[in-house]
């Protein structure tokens, strides 16, 4: 039987099917004249399918996604995927190379969709990635970390009221899962305006590698293909279900010093639980920092120098892990008074 599957084009390349394909789509050239590309991998399986887009980088510190993309191609056979993988491990390479989350001009490539091809850096490159790659796909998974100097629990952020959406966001596995909606301009939001529903996987700190959520993320990527149809295999679930978060809140420094935190990312704390402690550099005027309310730790600085104001330690207080956070507190609690 003739494979009447047809070729998918991206730039100027058409990948046919079966065929894996790496390309570069120029963005720029820099003062020199040199040329600075978007590296691009395809997948085009030899079986219908859906098209997926992973995306790493897209603020240019955030490393780890730009390993989850490395690994994830590394267990993909083309021979057994349905469907076309279109892998984009750097999106934002200015700032990649300048080890910066943002371009050389300092604006925020997610605040820049959907872009413009006559508008600044920022908006040309958004409108490169957007029209090349996000409207080519059916569905995306967008590789994130938290912004310096915080570091975030594993969370995929979404909107958990598509069902589709939910399905892939419970699949992904990742500890937490966050009804979240997604800010102005982000590639989240234009996506979705596009009708391409997208997971955004948030973990681990900018400019380092954790082998945890590397892990996490690839397992939850795989686990996401084999959902969708584009693997007939994937990894066991974790253990665990997500726990689904419908609200979050930050706590925030009420005074400036050095911040000594006494919680760990993922833990389960009550009330006016104890937090951590500001403090000037000898001891005193001391500040107990406490829980405003029962919640999970879903992220925190990492810096102890902080200003008043600052966002210190970051809370899940309402999702259906709630009641099952407050046995857990309680018994904590019990444990600790006897």
């Amino acid at each position: 039987m003739t494979n009447k599957r047809g070729s998918f084009r991206i730039g100027d390349m058409e990948v046919a099917p079966g065929q894996r394909l790496k390309l570069e789509l120029p963005v720029a050239k820099l003062y020199t004249h040199a040329v600075m590309g978007m590296p691009v991998e395809v997948l085009h399986g030899r079986r219908e399918g859906p098209t997926l887009f992973v995306s790493g980088a897209l603020h240019g510190d955030e490393i780890n996604g730009v390993e989850i993309i490395r690994r994830l191609l590394d267990r993909v056979r083309i021979d057994r995927i349905k469907g076309t993988l279109v892998a984009v491990p750097i999106v934002n390479i200015f700032g990649f190379v300048n080890q910066s989350r943002y371009l050389p001009d300092r604006r925020d490539l997610n605040r820049s969709f959907p872009g413009s091809a006559r508008g600044s850096l920022a908006s040309r490159l958004a409108y490169l990635f957007m029209n090349e790659v996000v409207k080519q796909c059916a569905f995306g998974i967008d590789l994130h970390t938290a912004a310096p100097p915080r570091i975030n629990l594993p969370q995929v952020r979404c909107d958990l009221r598509d069902e589709m959406t939910r399905g892939c966001a419970e699949a992904f596995g990742a500890p937490a899962m966050i009804q979240s909606t997604a800010p102005r301009g982000s590639l989240r939001r234009e996506a979705t305006r596009s009708k391409v529903p997208i997971l955004l996987y948030e973990a681990g700190e900018p400019l380092r590698f954790n082998e945890e959520v590397i892990r996490i993320g690839v397992e939850g990527v795989l686990r996401v293909m084999a959902r969708l149809g584009m693997l007939s295999r994937a990894p066991a679930r974790p253990r665990h279900e997500p726990f689904e978060v419908t609200k979050t809140r930050w706590v925030r420094a009420r005074q400036s010093g050095i911040l000594r935190l006494s919680v760990e990312l993922g833990e389960w704390v009550g009330k006016d639980r104890e937090l951590g402690v500001i403090a000037d550099p000898f001891g005193d005027t001391c500040l107990n920092l406490k829980a405003p309310s029962a919640g999970m730790v879903i992220g925190q600085t990492n810096n102890p120098l902080v200003h008043r104001g600052d966002g210190v330690v970051h809370l899940a207080v309402g999702g259906s892990w709630e009641e099952k956070g407050k046995d857990d507190i309680e018994a904590e609690e019990e444990e600790a008074e006897r």
